[in-house]
């Protein structure tokens, strides 16, 4: 794998950490399917693309990007509390609807950044070797404060509370906890994380088109569940970190199965790559534990005397 694929691999991760964090707190932490990452991640895309090609400071855009995707977030929460819709379905219908609503806010099928100023354009003007270095450092500060931010959260009174809600919902609302605004809230913070994703993943990218989030909720799930798979996810801090690697360390076996001239595969093969990868990422937990008991078992004592 050539330096320019490996740095575009942790590029990509990085943003798309972002995107498994906010996966994380939907399925993990709230217990809450949700399918609106597919719509969320375009809609921040195309909310920064259309405000900064009208003339938006970057960094404005790319906040009212978080606020269109905490907004998509909360609309699918609302169907499920208040409309009482199974919350499978309601995100299902809200990421239908923003396929529209994202081609309304562009106009066009997709919107070119390649003239315009990004949140990336300082670190573009010394050339090459900088910027492939800069832009993954910068997005690793991004990471970063998203996390410790979000693990302040968590550790909060109002984190404790959604972490109850998704824990045993029933016990939550014994104890005073208004879970339907918890699970709004969450939801709003978790699409507001995936929309950050797609907004930065435009920039970097040059452009925002109305297919980059397919298959979005797959490589967001792929990411929690590699990470939980190959590090400790005893506390929240390790639960949330093991996320971001997860993300990155799938981007970098998808670059380094494209960029194999062994295995042979083309970017057409992108959707066989990412099966697979799910498949190991779904299974390996499995495997595991299933070593762990077999080292355990020839370790225990027989019979009440010491294994010789």
């Amino acid at each position: 794998m050539s330096l320019v694929a490996f740095l575009g691999a942790i590029e990509t991760g990085l943003i798309y950490g972002l995107v498994a964090l906010g996966v994380f707190l939907s399925f993990r932490v709230l217990d809450f399917p949700d399918l609106t990452v597919d719509g969320s991640f375009p809609l921040g895309g195309a909310v920064a693309a259309v405000l900064i090609t009208h003339g938006w400071p970057p960094l404005a855009a790319t906040s009212m990007a978080v606020c269109a995707g905490a907004m998509a977030g909360s609309v699918t929460a609302l169907l499920n509390v208040r409309l009482r819709i199974l919350h499978l379905l309601a995100s299902i219908l809200t990421m239908i609807a923003l396929y529209s609503v994202n081609l309304r806010i562009m106009g066009r099928p997709n919107i070119s950044l390649l003239m315009d100023p990004t949140v990336f354009s300082w670190v573009e003007q010394p050339g090459w070797p900088a910027r492939a270095w800069m832009i993954p450092s910068v997005l690793l500060g991004v990471v970063i404060g998203a996390l410790v931010l979000v693990n302040l959260f968590l550790a909060s009174r109002a984190g404790l509370a959604m972490r109850a809600t998704g824990a045993n919902p029933r016990m939550a609302r014994a104890q005073g906890i208004a879970t339907g605004a918890v699970i709004v809230g969450g939801m709003a913070l978790s699409n507001a994380l995936v929309a950050l994703a797609g907004a930065l993943f435009a920039q970097s990218q040059g452009g925002s088109d109305i297919s980059m989030g397919v298959g979005c909720i797959v490589i967001g799930l792929a990411s929690v569940i590699l990470g939980e798979a190959v590090m400790s996810t005893r506390t929240m801090i390790l639960a949330t970190l093991a996320c971001i690697l997860g993300a990155v360390l799938y981007r970098l076996a998808v670059a380094l199965a494209l960029n194999s001239d062994a295995l042979g595969l083309q970017a057409q093969d992108l959707n066989l790559i990412t099966a697979v990868l799910v498949a190991v990422a779904l299974v390996l937990p499995g495997w595991k534990a299933s070593v762990v008991r077999r080292l355990t078992r020839r370790g225990a004592p027989a019979n009440g005397r010491p294994a010789p």
